[in-house]
């Protein structure tokens, strides 16, 4: 009988082996063929098995996952020391460090009486961007997927408790640190993650308490996007998609971006910033409506001038001779509350204007666009908000410490400055009074300004004798002018001064 002596010696050298093959398998042999053979083992066996397997990929079709989503964010909070290898990532303005885990790296989870082992599989493959062009260079893409396993006996609980246990748990977490991001159409440094839409954090530091608004506004902007966000059962029970549509209209430097940044903060909802006139025809803006995520903000930015709609489908003839359809209103009134808005929940629609009036009245009506936000010229309560933002100077307290509050209350009203304007004036020094004299000369100069260009100046038509310096003979010719007209003859013709 071999003694423990050998056998332990025996087994050293086994484990040794194993190591050995196992660490030239690693450095050899891709990453992608090791889970190509690891499913294949799988299927092998997977008859005489009792172990389940569930597949949670990262995309349905072009909508992002939520399952995945959660799962990504419900396995950084379960890091145990037998994971071996991490991805660590922390965005500028997050409170704490992201962790998760890399791919083929496992972990195991326990709810209940349930053991559960999760995996995570990322495949790269290469696709060509125009496969009607053999030449065209080929895209790579990423196939991103979790694999959860655990025994079959607890399938109905895992699907009906743990998995919404997990979305829960995802939701608290995202809730806690979620920096809200910014897309686009197309992606950043190859990333194709997001689909058709690339993304950034969303830096931008607007918030409610720093808006230059007028109180009352903005507490009525508030309550209705609070009364928004608790109405998911109504809108179901009364027939109607989960979203809500507004208009932001007035002059350039109100305030209108802000405005979308700090709903964006105060939600913590991410914002797609989609561009009209990028648009080829209706197909392509219902495929970019779809892969648009819940909890989101849709961002079209000056609707008067950022796409030639028109109200039927209209076919254009290209260089070779075949025809393309244009993006048309109507296809933009589907996009807004058609069928296609029933795809996803609690989204807001936001849509700028500086001119309101030159928009298409379908667009205007309620289900469309459900509240109009007129983002005005500053008033007194915005600037002493400004002067609290920018200089730290407290209106209400301290007016009586500043001897130019009183002058800025009487000319802000009738220079029809923006927010966007003073708060350029309010960072031109370090020095309080120096500046709040800037802001009353500049206030004094637009209200000279606007009494110029308010003048009620008619069109006149007036006879004047030019001189034609060949024949030197007068004749007569009708010249509009504005104002009052002075002439005066001279060699050559006549000189005009208004």
């Amino acid at each position: 009988m071999p003694s423990t002596n050998t056998l332990f010696s025996a087994y050293a050298s086994v484990a040794a082996s194993v190591m050995l093959v196992r660490s030239i398998a690693n450095e050899f042999i891709p990453q992608q063929l090791h889970s190509y053979v690891a499913s294949r083992l799988g299927n092998l066996f997977s008859p005489f098995s009792s172990q389940l397997t569930l597949i949670i990929e990262e995309f349905d079709g072009l909508v992002k996952n939520e399952v995945y989503e959660s799962s990504e964010t419900y396995l950084s909070t379960r890091i145990t020391p037998s994971v071996e290898r991490l991805r660590v990532i922390k965005a500028p303005r997050e409170k704490t460090i992201s962790v998760s885990i890399e791919k083929g790296q496992e972990l195991k989870d326990v709810f209940e009486d349930i053991v559960l082992t999760w995996r995570f599989v990322c495949a790269e493959a290469q696709k060509s961007n125009n496969p009607d062009d053999p030449y065209s260079p080929p895209m790579r893409t990423q196939q991103r997927f979790f694999e959860l396993s655990f025994c079959k006996k607890h399938k109905d609980r895992v699907i009906t408790e743990y998995l919404p246990y997990v979305i829960d748990k995802a939701k608290a977490v995202k809730g806690e640190n979620k920096v809200p991001k910014l897309y686009t159409l197309g992606n950043f440094y190859g990333d194709m993650s997001n689909g058709v839409w690339g993304s950034i954090n969303l830096e931008h530091p607007a918030t409610f308490d720093t808006l230059a608004m007028d109180p009352e506004i903005k507490k009525d902007i508030i309550d209705d996007i609070e009364r928004f966000l608790k109405r998911r059962e109504f809108y179901r029970r009364v027939g109607k998609a989960w979203k809500r549509g507004y208009l932001l209209y007035g002059p350039p430097g109100t305030g209108k971006s802000s405005l979308i940044a700090a709903m964006a903060n105060y939600l913590k909802f991410d914002v797609y910033d989609l561009e009209l006139s990028s648009m080829q025809n209706d197909a392509e803006l219902r495929r970019l409506l779809v892969a648009t995520a819940n909890r989101s903000i849709l961002v079209i930015e000056d609707i008067d001038c950022s796409a030639d709609l028109k109200r039927e489908r209209e076919e254009e003839p290209t260089n070779f001779g075949y025809q393309t359809q244009r993006m048309t209103l109507s296809g933009l009134l589907n996009f807004i509350d058609g069928l296609w808005t029933s795809c996803g929940d609690e989204r807001i629609i936001v849509f700028t204007t500086n001119h309101k009036e030159k928009l298409d009245p379908a667009l205007l009506r309620p289900g469309r666009m459900d509240k109009h936000i007129h983002m005005s010229y500053c008033t007194n309560k915005g600037f002493k908000l400004l002067a609290l933002n920018y200089l730290g100077i407290d209106c209400e307290k301290q007016c009586q410490q500043h001897k130019h509050f009183g002058e800025i209350e009487e000319l802000i009203e009738k220079a029809q400055v923006t927010p966007a304007e003073v708060a350029e004036e309010l960072m031109k020094s370090d020095d309080a009074e120096e500046c709040l004299g800037g802001v009353v000369k500049f206030l004094k100069r637009k209200h000279m300004e606007g009494d110029v260009d308010g003048k009620d100046e008619t069109e006149t038509v007036t006879e004047m004798e030019i001189i034609e310096p060949e024949t030197k003979k007068p004749r007569k010719m009708a010249r509009r002018t504005q104002g009052k007209l002075i002439r005066r003859r001279g060699r050559g013709g006549a000189k005009i001064f208004c």
